[in-house]
């Protein structure tokens, strides 16, 4: 959807005509970002992710993408640099209006918009046998969210607030657990990143929390800016009382490590032969903590168990035969960077391969124009030809 509206508007001339879309990416979004972008006239994708950090699948996935205007990049560092590569890159006026910068990931606000979407579609399908009777209340769903840059839960939270009849809203986390941690004690405390069997969410500073964190703070962005100031700064943040006390009305939170999430992929496998991949686990493992199992709770699935097949091994032996889709990404031919966690590189590399794809569209539009020059001018000399042909014709046929 995105990138179909990129181009729409790139071929009215809005921007200069012209896009870098440069995204930061913990497995999935990159790939996503990436089929939606390849091809698409006017626009250079760039995509960071974490060196080893990302299962093999979900690198392929990304890096068997032909087209000239995408661009993998792997970070020597974690999915926390990546994004903090990209942040800077926008804070970079400059560097901004060179390249023409843009985001696709949830940096950007339609992201979170689209997602919305994923609740109220769940709400609907997950209401359709419920008869609402007269002075009855709308039946209400509670959702358990896998969660590591707060991008998907927050959409429910939105949701929510646009007058979706949603209940509990649970923030699932791994050992990763930062979130946790503030919707359960309100520290929102750095640590190190721990590399776990759930990638996608191996996150300790979440960008689209600051969005739900302007909400708390009143809709203030000086309030905002102060806690984010002291967060950047110490990397640490602290709510009590009358904050914390709101925050734990508006999400419920919990944790589930390696072997917790181990355990419920082996579960729901034997019990109702369901192979759940290791971050839907955690948000399965939540519920079950939490004791919110029932009918009118749903669970958001992130991705295909087949992406994780070292993970899931672990808990299942064999594995499912996972689809030829991804299957195939094991034998096709794959592309991609590495740069290290240092930024002018970074930017470096992305004005290089604009510059790049600039002059070859320029090439392409040359050859185009010098192609159509050349049969313009075949026409008008065929059309000359049979002029004459017709011209001699005449004369001749006068003569007889």
């Amino acid at each position: 959807m995105l990138g179909n509206f990129f181009e729409y508007f790139l071929s009215t001339g809005s921007n200069g005509g012209r896009l870098a879309v440069l995204g930061a990416t913990s497995g999935d979004t990159g790939s996503a970002a990436i089929y939606g972008l390849r091809g698409k006239k006017g626009i250079d994708c760039v995509i960071l992710y974490p060196t080893g950090r990302v299962s093999e699948i979900q690198e392929r996935q990304m890096t068997t993408v032909p087209d000239a205007n995408i661009h993998c990049v792997s970070i020597d560092g974690t999915f926390d640099d990546c994004q903090d590569l990209v942040k800077a890159s926008f804070r970079d006026e400059k560097f901004r209006d060179e390249v023409k910068l843009g985001a696709v990931n949830s940096i950007n606000w339609c992201r979170v918009l689209a997602q919305t979407t994923y609740y109220f579609w769940t709400y609907l399908r997950a209401t359709d046998d419920k008869k609402k009777e007269d002075n009855d209340d709308v039946t209400k769903i509670s959702c358990s969210v896998p969660t590591g840059n707060f991008g998907d839960v927050l959409a429910g939270y939105y949701s929510k607030k646009m007058g979706l009849p949603l209940d509990k809203l649970v923030v699932a986390t791994n050992e990763n657990d930062i979130l946790h941690r503030f919707f359960s004690e309100g520290e929102y405390h750095m640590y190190d990143i721990n590399k776990t069997i759930s990638p996608s969410m191996d996150i300790c500073k979440s960008s689209n929390f600051e969005r739900y964190l302007y909400h708390l703070g009143g809709d203030d962005p000086v309030t905002l800016a102060n806690w984010m100031s002291a967060f950047e700064s110490t990397g640490k943040l602290t709510l009590t009382g009358s904050m914390l006390k709101k925050a734990k009305q508006d999400f419920m939170s919990a944790r589930a490590d390696t072997s917790m999430t181990l355990s419920i992929i082996k579960d729901y496998y034997e019990k109702y032969g369901y192979m759940l991949c290791p971050h839907s686990a955690v948000g399965v493992s939540a519920i079950h903590q939490l004791d919110l199992v029932s009918s009118t709770t749903v669970c958001l699935a992130t991705a295909h168990d087949a992406k994780f097949p070292d993970a899931c091994k672990r808990a299942v032996d064999p594995l499912p035969k996972p689809p030829p889709q991804l299957a195939s990404l094991w034998s096709m031919k794959t592309r991609s960077s590495n740069c290290p966690n240092d930024l002018k590189v970074v930017q470096s590399f992305v004005k290089k391969r604009v510059a790049e794809r600039i002059a070859g569209e320029q090439k392409k539009d040359a050859t185009r124009e010098d192609t159509m020059k050349k049969a313009a001018a075949f026409m008008i000399g065929a059309s000359v030809i049979a002029c004459a042909a017709i011209v001699t014709r005449s004369l001749l046929m006068r003569k007889r």
